[in-house]
């Protein structure tokens, strides 16, 4: 091996070379950072909307099996028709649930539940119109 090429191979890379390469990076996360933004709110609008359809169908359960409405979410629990109150994942909390009461003659307890998110759903509706 020729001296001038040893001392080449031992310098490393250019600035040039680390420049492309980080601009190459930053590219690409320029791209990709978007996507996955949007990706989150895709999941977190499925995940609320399975949290609501989750504690719906145990409502409307509980009520079938024993002809009232439960008093509370955590009835639901009590009862074993949910292992917990699920946590609204817009919000981050279990405690922003909006409990809608059950209408008619003697009908009282919570007959439906919404969520206490404000903003919108990627599909444009009022995350409490879920």
């Amino acid at each position: 091996m020729r001296s001038g090429e040893s001392l080449r191979l031992a310098r490393g890379f250019s600035l040039i070379e680390l420049i492309v390469v980080v601009a190459i990076i930053a590219v690409l996360l320029v791209i990709a950072l978007p996507r996955y933004e949007a990706s989150l709110d895709r999941a977190r609008d499925v995940a609320l909307q399975t949290s609501l359809k989750t504690m719906r169908e145990s409502i409307d359960r509980f009520h079938e099996d024993k002809d009232r409405y439960p008093q509370s979410l955590q009835d639901l629990v009590d009862q074993h028709y949910l292992r917990s109150v699920p946590i609204d994942p817009v919000t981050g909390v279990a405690t922003t649930w909006q409990l809608e009461q059950a209408q008619g003659e003697g009908a009282s307890g919570v007959a439906g539940v919404r969520s206490g998110a404000e903003g919108r759903a990627q599909d444009g509706r009022a995350y409490s119109e879920l």
